[in-house]
């Protein structure tokens, strides 16, 4: 195998392996996972390109694809090219204002979920009076606006933000590798900039792989 002095290292996250933007016209799921894997399995052997991938993250995007009926032999294939290691979470450090800023974003979403949980509460009173009045039941208008509540509290409080140990486990471990994280999903790219990460879109990911094959080539063999 030829040497890369500069090797690359990726961490990847579960997004990227469920998005649709890696698929080709009519593709399932499975398939667009087995061309994905093989692409990986290509840029690990002609050019040392290391995938990683934290523990935890790796049950949730296990348990997603085991849900998604994808088959065992492609999940298998996971085991093979990505490497599962658990961030140094006791000596990799974080910024003290990364955290403030965390704190402070936190803070500001209570503060937006309390606020979309009174006009949920406005909502079911008014609901349950308009319902009196008609034809649907009170239960049924106020088990909808608890469906919409749900829908408007998750959005105000996790859309964006670091939701889960997951997330979190992904941008240390990037931070202990000096690694690129990939990933479609918004909260995590913004933090990654917040810890001074490099970041791909995971759309954008196989494209750079292939890039960095085709160059390999053109490399060892001129025309």
């Amino acid at each position: 195998m030829p040497e890369h002095p500069l090797k690359q290292r990726f961490v990847l996250d579960t997004s990227l392996f469920l998005t649709d933007e890696i698929r080709e016209d009519g593709e399932s799921l499975a398939d667009a996972l087995e061309r994905f894997l093989d692409l990986l399995a290509e840029a690990k052997l002609e050019l040392n390109i290391s995938c990683y991938i934290p523990p935890s993250v790796y049950e949730e995007l296990t348990g997603m694809l085991a849900d998604r009926s994808v088959p065992e032999a492609t999940v298998s294939k996971l085991n093979t090219w990505l490497i599962k290691k658990h961030p140094d979470r006791y000596g990799v450090t974080v910024p003290a204002d990364v955290v403030y800023e965390y704190i402070d974003e936190m803070t500001g979403r209570v503060n937006r979920g309390l606020r979309v949980s009174e006009r949920a509460v406005r909502r079911a009173e008014d609901s349950m009076a308009d319902a009196a009045e008609g034809d649907e039941s009170p239960i049924s208008a106020v088990d909808r606006v608890v469906s919409e509540l749900r829908d408007e509290y998750r959005d105000a409080l996790r859309g964006g933000i670091l939701d889960s140990r997951e997330d979190f486990d992904l941008l240390v471990l990037a931070r202990e590798l000096e690694a690129g994280v990939v990933t479609e999903d918004q909260g995590i790219v913004d933090w990654a900039e917040a810890f001074g990460l490099r970041y791909i879109r995971g759309r954008d990911f196989p494209t750079l792989l292939d890039e960095y094959l085709s160059a390999s080539v053109d490399r060892r063999y001129p025309e």
